[in-house]
């Protein structure tokens, strides 16, 4: 059974996944850092610092997610919301969660809120070697834009994407048949 406030920027969506779990996905605030670290250390070590997500946290244009299966943080994403440009900053799924389309209802989350606020854009980089991540991207209709050189840890490229068109019919269209494949209609 799936939620369909997962379309809502409530900070709170509810479904229940096919094992049985409880899936969870709610704005991140301070008091989640305890268990984002590990995560971000974990999938991005040595990744962004407690201070620079407290600090993002307390943007008023960034706006960061967690995902809960059965009350744990398994997972988070954020955004800058900029006049009307979203910058995906960034997206982590612990490796023992990973393909459960974890990663891809965030960034759906995230492009619905940022298609709600009114952007008609967004943008993100992603390391140049993650394939598997660009494929996601490029399902969303992300493409590849350039290349920032060393841009991770002055040693790996990052490959920019780009995703034009968000506020219309047509994307929201892709959202819709994207939901279908992690909340299928019965």
């Amino acid at each position: 059974m799936c939620a369909k406030s997962f379309k809502s920027t409530n900070n709170f969506a509810e479904s229940e996944i096919s094992d049985g779990m409880t899936l969870t996905i709610e704005r991140m605030t301070e008091a989640h850092l305890p268990e984002v670290m590990p995560i971000e250390r974990e999938v991005f070590a040595p990744g962004w610092s407690e201070e620079a997500f407290r600090n993002d946290l307390r943007n008023p244009a960034a706006l960061y997610l967690i995902l809960r299966v059965d009350g744990k943080i398994v997972a988070y994403a954020g955004m800058w919301l900029v006049a009307d440009e979203a910058h995906i900053t960034n997206v982590a799924v612990k490796p023992e969660y990973r393909g459960r389309n974890f990663a891809k209802r965030l960034i759906h989350r995230l492009l619905s809120i940022a298609r709600e606020r009114g952007c008609v854009k967004a943008i993100l980089e992603v390391r140049v070697s993650n394939t598997p991540a660009q494929k996601l991207y490029e399902k969303f209709g992300f493409r590849p834009v350039a290349i920032r050189p060393k841009y991770y840890d002055n040693t790996e490229d990052a490959l920019i994407m780009w995703l034009e068109g968000l506020d219309t019919p047509e994307y929201e269209a892709t959202l819709r048949a994207i939901e279908q494949e992690f909340c299928p209609a019965k």
